[in-house]
């Protein structure tokens, strides 16, 4: 569990690297245009933010505290991924046993 822990942390310090090195070597308001002016921009964009909508209820079931969960949920379409990651690293452990308790009960 820690390996998958450092592992998905490890991931999103690099998330966030990268977006620390993209807002300094381009303008976001000059990438977002060229981004929706080609097609497969838009489907990217689509993909991240439906990735956002789906991601929200994992939160709402799994996080008891419903004032964390909205902390969480509500942010994501503007923090992205990396505010994703927080919460799984955060509450891997109570994943963990919810997916357990899920295979016990079939």
């Amino acid at each position: 569990m820690t390996a998958l822990r450092i592992l998905l942390a490890l991931g999103g310090a690099a998330l966030l690297a990268l977006i620390v090195w993209a807002s300094v070597a381009a303008d976001i308001g000059a990438s977002f245009s060229e981004m929706v002016e080609d097609p497969w921009g838009v489907v990217a964009l689509f993909d991240l933010y439906l990735g956002f909508l789906m991601f929200a209820p994992v939160i709402w079931l799994l996080e008891p505290d419903r004032r964390i969960a909205l902390a969480f949920i509500l942010p994501l379409p503007f923090l992205g991924n990396v505010w994703a990651v927080v919460w799984l690293v955060w509450r891997l452990g109570r994943i963990a046993a919810a997916g357990r308790a899920l295979r016990n009960a079939t």
